[in-house]
């Protein structure tokens, strides 16, 4: 029964983060492209070169993308970046197609508004199931976490940073039409996937405390603090608790939901984090 539920659920993400990557690449192929508008990260530095060079949008996505890829394969394990590549591969196909088609929105205030819309929920669909369409995220998380920096304000300063040089190539104009784009879109997602940055509290009650907290470390990179607890049935158990990001809570299912674990989990969001993850390897008893 778990392992249909299982294949049930990864169906459903998979369908609604195709749905995501249609919403996304119908934004940007009918809506910003015909507009000069630029998405931001990787997609933006994406539409600048095929700009230059008059080479197709979507093949830029994929190969600006593989080394985020590679580098997000250690950090966020194999399902996460399995459901990036389906999704960038996905977006990129879909993207090749809208941007055959212009829909006739020429007023940029429009475009900005209403594409700057469409594309937050599409982007925080396929967030929230898993999945990713832009490396510069990747890359964020990775240097979060060995930085003070929040995840936010990394891709927010490669953005500033992209809409700069695409101003002097463009018009400035241009630029602040896509930062203005880029904010719509970043609220929008927050909404539909309760943000990129914020951070995610988990207490996680189970019979196997030490394996967990370890495949924590080994998988997310983040230490467990531990508890001693006493249930009204079970008796003395130990409970974890850690701060993940939301990109992160994917994994933390996998590893609290193999076949020989029981554990409960609790997730409750984070609005403030203080100070630094202790990156040291929690010694705990089995």
């Amino acid at each position: 029964m778990k392992k249909k539920k299982g294949i049930l659920n990864n169906i459903i993400s998979i369908i609604l983060i195709l749905v995501g990557c249609a919403l996304a690449a119908f934004s940007i192929g009918s809506v910003l492209i015909p507009n000069l508008i630029l998405d931001g990260g990787v997609n933006g530095v994406s539409i600048m070169l095929s700009q230059v060079t008059e080479i197709s949008t979507s093949i830029f996505i994929v190969v600006l993308n593989i080394p985020f890829l590679i580098l997000g394969y250690k950090t966020l394990g194999k399902e996460f970046v399995f459901k990036a590549l389906f999704a960038m591969v996905a977006f990129s196909i879909m993207l090749y197609f809208t941007e055959m088609f212009d829909v006739g929105i020429h007023d940029k205030l429009l475009a900005t508004i209403y594409g700057g819309l469409i594309l937050g929920v599409g982007v925080g669909l396929v967030i929230r199931y898993g999945g990713c369409l832009d490396g510069t995220e990747i890359a964020a998380i990775i240097v979060s976490k060995r930085s003070t920096f929040s995840v936010g304000q990394i891709v927010l300063l490669c953005n500033v940073f992209i809409y700069g040089i695409a101003g002097f190539l463009f018009g400035f104009d241009r630029a602040l039409y896509s930062l203005l784009t880029y904010f719509i879109t970043f609220k929008v997602i927050d909404f539909v996937s309760e943000g990129l940055e914020q951070g995610k509290a988990v207490i996680i009650i189970t019979n196997q405390s030490a394996r967990v907290a370890n495949d924590i470390y080994q998988k997310l990179g983040r230490t467990v603090t531990a508890f001693e607890g006493k249930g009204l049935i079970n008796g003395e158990t130990m409970i974890l608790y850690c701060v993940i990001t939301r990109l992160e809570l994917t994994e933390l299912r996998n590893i609290v939901n193999a076949d020989d674990i029981h554990a409960f989990v609790t997730v409750s969001d984070v609005s403030e984090i203080i100070g630094a993850h202790i990156k040291k390897k929690p010694e705990l008893g089995s």
